[in-house]
Order: structure tokens, then C-alpha cells, then sequence
């Protein structure tokens, strides 16, 4: 098979139609549309299935489009090995974490590194979601578990600690509880919604103390974290924090210290073909040296 066309008929099918495709390669839509018929009929199978709004793959363009896929991103990775590995640090790099510590922790330090490599230019993904990082989605990530997929590498960035949190203008108004029983006189708040198991998991106030199908009415939920850590600091109830959220607070006041708490160990985790890339060394290094001289 013609490289050429197999990189043409990649094109098409991520644009959905000849003329954009055409228009990324600087080609006449009707020469795109020729050279798509030529791949067929070399290949003895259609490719797409034609719509007036747009193609899209039959079966075998589905097959096709895998492996064509495959052959890009493996190109892709070699490019940039190629050019990287002896380049300075420069270039885009794109970053997935959690909104907790990616839109908390992360944001507080990331001035400092855009300040010490000015030609690196970082793309921040917060979700909850694990991006597939060997399909490029991200290039590096933080994450609150270790990483299923044999083929990423990990390193442990920090552990981070959990504690029940509550406003001092709240305090003022309720009380402190001083043990696992007061929460049934004070108003709880957690995160919820779609949120993996051991995320929710954290958030125990509701149910410290009572059987497991009593729990206490929770009066107020919420799916962000960055949303949660600002209704405990304005007094909405008690809730469940990390450290690094609250700990500069001076807002909030740690509550039931007695009681030990959850903690979850954090991971850098990156793909082994990008290991040498420049940018990624120093984003690397610069969050290790981060994690070591932060206390949590």
C-alpha cells in the first residue's frame, strides 16, 4: 500500500469530509476524492460510505483506519524523539490531573515553571477521567492511583492526607464537634457525583459511626472539588479536605484531630517513548522537587 494514500485517506477520515482534508493538505477536493477511489479500487473494498452531510467509514475504512492510526502516532513518537531528545526545553506539553490538585496544588506552582522555561508551553487538562496517555491525549499526567497499563512509567510524587475541615465562622455559629458522634448535630457536605469509587470513598463524614444504611442526610453535595473546598471555607458545613487545599487556609480550622483520616499516595506517570523529551524532563524534575519540599 502507497504510504502517501494511506496518509491521504487518514486525513479524509479524521476531517469527515474531502474539502477540509484538502484543505489541511492544500489539495483540490476533487483530487482528494480521486486518489480515495484509486485506494479503493486498489484495494478492492470501499472506504467510506458516501452522505451529503459527510463520508463515513465502512467496515473494512474502519480496519484501515486503525492501522493507519497506528502508523501515524508511531511516526509521530519517532519525530519527536528525533528533534527532542537533544533540543532545550521547548515546545507544547500537555498535562492531565485531577481539578483538586491539578487546579490547586499545580496551579500555586506552575508560574514558577513557565518563568524558568519560557519556551515550554503547558496545555492543563483537569478531569476526573484517566486520559489515555499512549494514544496522546496527554503527555504526562498526575494521578491518585497507580496506573493499570504496564507499558506507562511511574513515580511517586507525594502522599496526600485527608482531614475534616470547617470554617471558623461556621465553628462560631455550630460548635466544634470533638468526636465521630457530634457530626449528627452538625451539617455535613461532601463531594459526590461522578466521581471514581475511591475518590467518594474520602468522603466518610456521612457515614463515621453509623450503620452503613443510617447514614447522616448531608446537606450539601457537590461533583467539584475546587467548588466543595469553597463551601467549607464559607461556612456551609464540615467536610473533608486534602491537606494542600487547606492547609494555608486561614479561613478554616482542622476539626476531630483524634480521629486518624484517609490518605492517597500520588503518581507522575508518563509513557516511555516521551522519558528523554526535554520539556517533560524538566516538568519532572521541577514537580519532584515541588513534592520534597512541601510538608502534607
Amino acid at each position: 500500500m502507497d504510504w502517501d494514500k494511506i496518509r491521504l485517506f487518514y486525513e479524509v477520515a479524521e476531517a469527515g469530509n474531502f474539502t477540509r482534508a484538502g484543505n489541511k493538505l492544500g489539495v483540490n477536493q476533487s483530487s482528494v476524492s480521486r486518489q480515495i477511489s484509486a485506494l479503493e479500487q486498489d484495494l478492492k473494498v470501499p472506504l467510506f460510505h458516501r452522505h451529503p452531510r459527510g463520508l463515513i467509514l465502512t467496515e473494512h475504512g474502519e480496519v484501515l483506519f486503525k492501522a493507519a492510526q497506528d502508523m501515524h502516532l508511531r511516526l509521530e513518537r519517532a519525530r519527536q524523539r528525533l528533534s527532542d531528545t537533544s533540543e532545550r526545553p521547548a515546545g507544547e506539553l500537555k498535562v492531565t490531573a485531577t481539578v483538586g490538585i491539578g487546579g490547586i496544588w499545580l496551579a500555586q506552582r506552575i508560574t514558577e515553571f513557565l518563568d524558568l522555561y519560557p519556551e515550554v508551553h503547558i496545555q492543563l487538562i483537569l478531569t476526573p477521567d484517566e486520559l489515555d496517555l499512549a494514544m496522546r491525549e496527554a503527555d504526562i499526567a498526575i494521578r491518585l492511583r497507580r496506573p493499570a497499563q504496564p507499558d506507562l512509567i511511574q513515580r511517586r510524587l507525594f502522599t496526600i492526607h485527608y482531614h475534616a475541615y470547617a470554617a471558623h465562622s461556621y465553628i462560631e455559629k455550630f460548635g466544634e464537634p470533638q468526636a465521630v458522634g457530634d457530626l449528627d448535630h452538625h451539617r455535613i457536605i461532601s463531594l459526590g457525583g461522578e466521581q471514581p469509587s475511591f475518590i467518594l470513598e474520602l468522603h466518610q463524614l456521612a457515614t463515621w459511626g453509623r450503620p452503613p444504611k443510617d447514614p447522616r442526610l448531608g446537606r450539601l453535595v457537590v461533583n467539584d472539588t475546587l467548588a466543595l473546598r469553597r463551601a467549607i471555607e464559607t461556612g456551609a458545613g464540615v467536610g473533608m479536605a486534602p491537606d494542600y487545599a487547606m492547609s494555608n487556609n486561614p479561613h478554616v480550622k482542622q476539626v476531630l484531630r483524634d480521629i486518624e483520616m484517609p490518605t492517597l499516595d500520588s503518581y507522575l506517570v508518563f509513557p516511555e517513548e516521551v522519558r528523554s523529551v526535554a520539556r517533560l524532563q524538566v516538568f519532572r524534575e521541577f514537580l519532584a522537587a515541588k513534592a520534597q519540599s512541601w510538608a502534607y
